[in-house]
């Protein structure tokens, strides 16, 4: 049987933009080694939670992953915290959270990701003052840092449970049933936590809202005095002196195990902490990686060289790339197009000449589109292409989510990839 690479490229689906002739990002990029596997594909374009929902990664990689997510989320929450090796128990509250910067004097939001320039040294620092320094009426809580501004906070009740049925205090995300999605708009101003509807009455979610409005509250009062802070202020950064919360979860999800699920020994390359949760709940074996610099020619090109090594050990890697993400969440198009053309020059150009690809099955596609007119994601298909021999190729030229709403494969929906792939493999 040949081997699978799975290749997902964070954020890649977007839409026409008129300064780059009513081209996608991905449209306008020089992909040549793409489109060479596009030449040898069979395309087609995915819903990969559903239609109509602007899936977050989370419930993304889950479903593309061949699990339906409304089944087995429990939020994302607990995902990043089991990552960060940190105990969830049934009826602790789990969220994913964000250093950002509000006005000191009002609830207005100046920036959710506090300029995106937090280093990971400042937020550890920050961290241990919120530890030391936040105490909450009849509860725990452990509050870690993960990457750059985000991080993790796990909130414990000394008796009791708490319901995860609680809003998000960062509004640019909401609840819709179990899944957690972005807003096409929003208010930034940083919301009050409360029971979601059909809970209203639940004693558990009223005390989760409470305990989640006294941390918020109480340690933006700890960082405003925080000395990381005011060095920040005096280089004239923006401070991170507000935690939004978001995505909580009452529990860890049990998934069936991928190898047993579809027989494959499997390996993944994953940087960030969700995608690490999942990981290790699905049972994938991480793959070690340096952690990414800021130079992406190396970074990909090095990804590239770990390919080929774990090839000797799994039936099929994952590998998930974050690349083209960020830049569309920050509306730069530019920068967006240019990361795509280095994932194609420096990984796929590394890559593919040293594969045999009558071995392989090269598949690539995106967790969600990030349209950079929204500076977030939407509801948008991602394209999808099956690359490899042995099988009738579609005869496109090149991979885009136009040509994609050309290929034999039609539209989809995530969790019926991973199926489908195998059947290529044998």
């Amino acid at each position: 049987m040949k081997k699978l690479l799975y290749v997902v490229l964070d954020g890649l689906g977007d839409r026409p933009i008129k300064a780059l002739g009513d081209k996608t990002p991905l449209e306008a990029a020089k992909t040549p080694n793409m489109d060479m596997l596009a030449g040898n594909a069979k395309l087609g374009y995915v819903y990969t939670v559903g239609k109509d929902i602007a899936p977050e990664s989370d419930v993304a990689v889950i479903s593309i992953l061949g699990y339906e997510a409304g089944k087995y989320y429990t939020g994302r929450g607990p995902l990043e915290s089991y990552a960060e090796g940190l105990e969830v128990r049934d009826g602790d509250l789990a969220y994913r959270v964000n250093f950002a910067t509000k006005e000191t004097s009002s609830r207005k939001i100046i920036d959710r990701r506090v300029g995106r320039n937090l280093t990971s040294e400042e937020a550890t620092l920050l961290a241990k003052d919120v530890n030391s320094g936040v105490k909450l009426k009849g509860a725990s809580f452990i509050f870690k840092n993960t990457i750059g501004h985000r991080g993790v906070l796990i909130i414990r009740k000394d008796k009791g449970r708490l319901s995860s049925e609680v809003t998000n205090t960062d509004p640019a995300y909401e609840k819709e049933g179990v899944y957690g999605v972005a807003k096409a708009t929003f208010e930034d101003t940083v919301q009050i936590a409360a029971p979601t509807e059909g809970f209203k009455d639940s004693a558990e979610a009223k005390e989760a809202a409470r305990l989640t409005n006294e941390f918020v509250e109480n340690s933006s009062s700890i960082l405003e005095k925080s000395q990381v802070n005011q060095k920040r202020k005096g280089e004239g950064k923006l401070i991170a002196n507000l935690i939004l919360t978001r995505d909580g979860g009452d529990r860890l999800p049990k998934f069936p195990k991928i190898g047993e699920r579809f027989g494959l020994k499997m390996g993944c390359f994953v940087e960030m902490p969700v995608e690490k949760g999942i990981a290790l709940l699905t049972g994938m074996d991480i793959v070690k990686l340096p952690l990414p610099t800021k130079d992406l020619a190396k970074d990909y090109t090095l990804r590239a060289g770990k390919v080929i090594e774990a090839m000797k050990t799994y039936d099929a890697l994952y590998i998930h790339i974050k690349g083209p993400d960020e830049p569309a969440h920050d509306g730069n198009y530019a920068k967006k197009k240019d990361s795509i053309e280095l994932i194609d020059k420096y990984f796929f150009g590394d890559l593919l000449p040293k594969l045999n690809l009558d071995d392989v099955v090269i598949t690539v596609t995106a967790d969600h589109s990030t349209p950079c007119e929204m500076k977030a994601h939407s509801a948008d298909p991602v394209p999808l292409m099956i690359s490899g021999k042995g099988f009738a190729a579609d005869g496109l030229g090149a991979f885009s989510e136009k040509e994609a709403r050309r290929g034999s494969l039609g539209g989809l929906q995530g969790h019926e990839l991973m199926k489908l792939f195998i059947s290529y493999l044998k």
